[in-house]
């Protein structure tokens, strides 16, 4: 079963990955937190960058193709008109407390603006995650960005511990196999001791493989490699596109270079006055509005392939069938078995887009008929597997950068006292999300906040757009940033639609005022609404 690659560049773009959502609770909790080492996200001022990181050339080359932790593939195919896409390293502090020291390198793509006579720099893409490949992310979109191409050069990058960049390694192909086909839902004491055993293993993988980089993956660290990267590519301000996790990137961006800041624009937007524990809730709610969209929408059409007449009559026949995957199991790929929490990954794995919504109905009826294939060809996409069993490092950088952010963690008796109010937020995604918040649990670096600071005062304007059906990222978020980053910075734009996102979902009202502000200088008005 082939994954379609639109939905794999989907699910990258999203805030967290689904399976590995932001650690959350109290720190301390675990009885580990106080042998973690520090998080190296403050042990510099801004400016500690070395000059002659600052002045490095880059050695652009025509593109290769993605690497296994990047997520594997061809080499991107030139753009129309001829223009390639050409990849380069760049050299960054380790840390940036000891700027004079170790380097790492960064992995860089480009495509040329088209009117370099007209243009303004390059404009700088985050995807998300965290843990999304800018190098192999940016040329799958293909020429969703072309009208930004004319005066920009479209640029992305793997974060510090993203792929190519220093990528975090942790448990290998077969552990990561057995590990997804683990029950990710304990309902009973052996379950939750399998459960917490599988976390203590990754967890010690983690360690073992990438021990000396965990303390320097944070968002911090990547929104100064961001600056060091401006200045490398020659602009005097960053010009930036941050996409769900890449909004907080931004936020983080704004707050320790206000004047830095460029145009810029948020889509997808990271509630920044969540902690993890928060967003992990919002998560489900998001999540489960999103379903309730799916049902209705199949409940109305006569040719639904799904059981029930109405939205709640659809929704528990899924609810049924993935209680009976809880009980048994169903052929899936090869050796592997489509298990309760695989299809509920593969279900969320098609939530992020609209346009996968007739995956998702096939894969459940499929499913209901003992073919699990589809519903784990999907959940596999979000898992970072591709159809070899290699894995990309993408759910083990998430691990590695939101437990380096979050200075939450959770003990088993926390979690399962959370689990009433993720239940209660959503029935097919609360018991799921809420076990998530153990996912830093045990990890050996301490993080660095409870919530991140992203007020920027005297910044330039920052366009955040909110999609009122986003499942990762609930609408709310957009508010919140933009009231975080402060009066007169953060300008907020609704759209009303569906999926994880606006600017790639096509609305043409969406694409005007980001494009208009973005190339033009336009800055849209506040309260803007598209649909």
């Amino acid at each position: 079963m082939r994954t379609p690659p639109a939905l794999r560049a989907t699910a990258l773009a999203a805030t967290a990955t689904v399976l590995l959502p932001l650690a959350a609770c109290s720190g301390g909790d675990d009885g580990g937190t106080d042998r973690a080492r520090p998080s190296a996200a403050s042990t510099a001022s801004p400016t500690a960058t070395p000059r002659d990181l600052a002045s490095q050339k880059l050695s652009w080359k025509r593109c290769s193709a993605p690497s296994e932790a990047q997520g594997s593939g061809t080499a991107p195919s030139p753009l129309p008109g001829g223009t390639a896409w050409e990849c380069a390293f760049m050299d960054v502090p380790l840390d940036y407390g000891d700027p004079g020291g170790r380097t790492i390198e960064l992995a860089l793509v480009r495509a040329r603006a088209k009117e370099r006579d007209e243009r303004i720099g390059s404009l700088v893409f985050n995807f998300g995650g965290p843990g999304a490949s800018g190098v192999a992310t940016l040329p799958s979109f293909g020429t969703a960005y072309d009208a930004l191409r004319t005066r920009y050069d479209l640029v992305s990058f793997d974060p510090r511990g993203v792929g190519r960049s220093e990528g975090v390694v942790c448990s290998d192909d077969e552990a990561l196999d057995a590990r997804y086909q683990m029950d990710g839902t304990p309902d009973s004491p052996e379950e939750e001791k399998a459960f917490v055993e599988d976390l203590k293993s990754y967890t010690a993988d983690c360690e073992k493989n990438s021990g000396e980089e965990l303390p320097y993956v944070g968002t911090v660290n990547a929104a100064r490699d961001m600056d060091l990267l401006r200045q490398v590519l020659g602009d005097d301000e960053l010009y930036y596109f941050g996409i769900s996790y890449g909004t907080e990137l931004g936020g983080v961006y704004a707050h320790l270079f206000p004047r830095k800041v460029g145009r810029a624009v948020l889509d997808a937007v990271v509630d920044p006055t969540e902690d993890a524990e928060q967003s992990s809730l919002g998560q489900a709610e998001g999540f489960q509005l999103a379903l309730d969209n799916f049902t209705s929408d199949c409940a109305e059409r006569d040719d639904c392939r799904l059981t029930g007449s109405t939205s709640q009559e659809v929704e528990e026949w899924i609810a049924g069938l993935l209680a009976k995957l809880e009980k048994e199991p169903v052929p899936g790929l090869g050796e592997r078995k489509l298990t309760q929490t695989q299809a509920t990954t593969g279900i969320a794995a098609s939530l992020y887009s609209q346009e996968t919504w007739p995956l998702l109905e096939q894969g459940l009826d499929e499913a209901d008929g003992g073919n699990g294939g589809l519903l784990l060809a999907l959940a596999d996409s979000l898992n970072g597997r591709s159809q070899d069993g290699r894995y990309d490092n993408s759910n083990a950088a998430n691990t590695a950068v939101n437990c380096a952010d979050s200075a939450q963690r959770f003990d088993l008796e926390r979690t399962k006292a959370a689990l009433p109010a993720f239940r209660e937020a959503s029935p097919v995604f609360g018991d799921y999300l809420g076990w998530g918040l153990m996912s830093c649990t045990g990890w050996p670096v301490a993080g660095t906040w409870k919530t991140p600071d992203v007020s920027a005062p005297g910044a330039a304007p920052v366009l955040v757009i909110g999609n009122t059906g986003d499942p990762a990222t609930p609408y709310a978020g957009a508010k919140a940033m933009a009231g975080e980053l402060g009066e007169g910075v953060g300008v907020e734009l609704t759209y009303k639609g569906e999926g994880h996102g606006a600017y790639n979902a096509g609305n043409s009202c969406v694409q005007k005022a980001v494009d208009g502000y973005l190339l033009d200088g336009k800055v849209p008005a506040a309260g803007t609404v598209c649909e």
